[in-house]
């Protein structure tokens, strides 16, 4: 399998934004152990990361026949771009929506995702490994 992690607004930052809910390690840590997670049980990973709306909705509509499955992390994006939920209801490639915090247990305005109807599923609250959940997903 070919995979796509696409992590979105913020995300850079994790490793120096607010440890106690996203943990001390970077977003390049944590996308490095999963390439070797992924390529231990034999498939291929590519990752992406921006700040900018349009740039990961380009992303999506770029994943069709390239990629088996996308796990998306979309940080604040989640909870009103209607951009994004277009962009992904509009590609057959399978997306598994993540989240490090377990969004339901914060602030109120977290609690609503637009994405989450037109995504395959849902993991969140359980740190870096919510993506490692996400892409083992794909292949069980």
């Amino acid at each position: 399998m070919k995979l796509l992690v696409i992590n979105g607004v913020n995300l850079a930052l994790t490793g120096r934004r607010e440890k106690t809910i996203y943990g001390a390690r970077t977003l390049g840590e944590i996308n490095a152990d999963l390439a070797v997670f992924c390529a231990e049980q034999g498939h291929e990973v590519e990752f992406f990361q921006s700040d900018l709306e349009g740039a990961l909705c380009e992303k999506l509509g770029e994943a069709e026949g390239k990629y088996d499955g996308i796990v998306l992390n979309a940080g604040a994006f989640t909870h009103y771009s209607y951009a994004l939920r277009d962009a992904i209801a509009a590609i057959s490639v399978p997306v598994v929506e993540v989240h490090m915090s377990n969004v339901q247990a914060r602030e109120e305005f977290r609690r609503r995702s637009v994405l989450t109807e037109v995504c395959r599923g849902e993991i969140l609250g359980f740190g870096e490994n919510s993506y490692r959940l996400a892409l083992e997903s794909f292949w069980l």
